[in-house]
């Protein structure tokens, strides 16, 4: 019997889920655990296994189409298997319409028939490539379908357009479509969360940027001094920007206005520190969430945010870890930036951007020695708080990294 390959919920808030690339086609053979498609939702991509042994029967959401969680994408069955009336009307039931491919129903009377009398038509064409058709004036009952069942998808419409473009001369095309050229990439799953986050972001909050150099000679020197013992013990590798969270976090407990978040015409100040570590995917950001970040020792914190990180980037990130940060810490160092302007997670008053460092001469007394700077740029919400206790702030964490014993206190 054939299987129903569903649009998994990841996570209780997701609302739907795209698929990015579809690893097999309508007939290809499948063994049980392949990758057969790979999808994103908001904030999370993975991978598709097939439910059994067979072949693709049916492929029923094309690449870059959005669906609600439990819609069926595809069927996986025997060869030459036929799916039943009640396997082919499952997503009508629960998909909405526009989603999955939609039927479009043209009525027109034929030409040796009586006014009275119509015949129905139905072509079936994919969302957008519905919409492309009619920003085009395509007629797409002139459109031969390549997809499953004879549905017209995307590629179609873009090979009608593109040949219709080929027929015009040179300069017929530059005077009517100058930017036939341009690629357009869809705004969808992580990218459309992202960009929707940072827009309202700036949108609903008073954002300033003060930035500021810390002198890590001596932690970068520390960190060389207990790298041994931490791996012995541990089997753990504490970089810098391990250093740099426990800063964060023994501050924030310090400065109480920083670990806040402005809702409702109030200011809410947390007991606890959530600290969000900013994570950089292939097709966009996810900020992990170390919960709890007061409690851990410095080992913890580097423990957990190596977790964390390793998730993230596996895909395997639950969305409770996603959730509830007080404060974030994102890092461009190791691409060479110095100072940045980072925009503020919401609801919270505070993020702590990271800089590369820097070999500098600087003179510690009469002597000329070499040191390394760290830039530092703390974006904070105005509203919360003025400029000086947030350089209080900022001076409070460039001390714990100029005086690295202070950090295992």
């Amino acid at each position: 019997m054939a299987a129903e390959v569903v649009m998994p919920k990841l996570g209780m808030a997701m609302k739907e889920g795209t698929v990015s690339t579809w690893n097999k086609k309508v007939g290809d053979s499948v063994s049980k655990g392949d990758m057969i498609a790979s999808i994103n939702s908001e904030k999370i991509e993975m991978d598709i296994e097939a439910p059994q042994d067979g072949v693709i029967l049916d492929i029923l959401v094309q690449e870059d189409v959005g669906v609600p969680p439990g819609t069926i994408i595809c069927y996986v069955g025997k060869p030459n298997e036929q799916l039943t009336e009640q396997n082919s009307s499952a997503n009508e039931l629960q998909a909405p319409k526009n989603e999955v491919a939609a039927a479009i129903s043209l009525e027109e009377p034929p030409a040796n028939a009586a006014p009275s009398k119509k015949r129905k038509e139905t072509v079936l064409i994919s969302p957008i490539a519905r919409k492309i058709a009619e920003s085009e004036n395509l007629n797409v009952e002139t459109i031969k379908g390549t997809g499953p069942k004879g549905r017209i998808t995307k590629a179609d419409v873009e090979k009608v357009l593109a040949e219709r473009a080929s027929e015009a001369s040179p300069q017929t095309v530059e005077r009517d479509n100058p930017a036939i050229n341009k690629e357009t990439l869809p705004v969808a799953g992580i990218r459309k969360v992202i960009a929707s986050r940072m827009h309202n972001s700036l949108l609903n909050s008073a954002q300033l940027t003060i930035n500021m150099k810390a002198d890590v000679t001596d932690l970068l020197s520390f960190q060389r001094e207990i790298k041994d013992v931490i791996q012995q013990r541990h089997k753990l590798k504490i970089s810098l920007t391990d250093f740099i969270a426990r800063a964060v976090v023994l501050s924030l407990q310090e400065h109480k206005q920083m670990n806040s978040a402005y809702i409702d015409n109030e200011i809410q100040l947390y007991n606890h520190v959530h600290l969000g570590m900013a994570v950089a995917l292939e097709n966009g950001l996810v900020v992990p969430v170390m919960q709890h970040a007061e409690k851990m020792s410095l080992v913890e914190l580097a423990a957990e945010i190596k977790t964390r990180a390793a998730d993230a980037r596996q895909g395997q990130l639950s969305t409770d870890r996603m959730q509830g940060s007080t404060f974030t810490i994102t890092n461009l160092g190791a691409y060479g930036v110095e100072y940045f302007t980072p925009v503020l997670n919401p609801p919270e008053t505070g993020i702590l951007g990271v800089g590369a460092t820097e070999d500098v001469p600087m003179y510690k007394g009469d002597e000329l020695q070499k040191r390394n700077l760290l830039p530092l740029s703390l974006t904070f919400d105005h509203r919360v708080l003025d400029g000086a206790p947030a350089a209080n702030f900022l001076g409070t964490i460039k001390q714990y990294l100029e005086q690295p014993i202070l950090l295992l206190l």
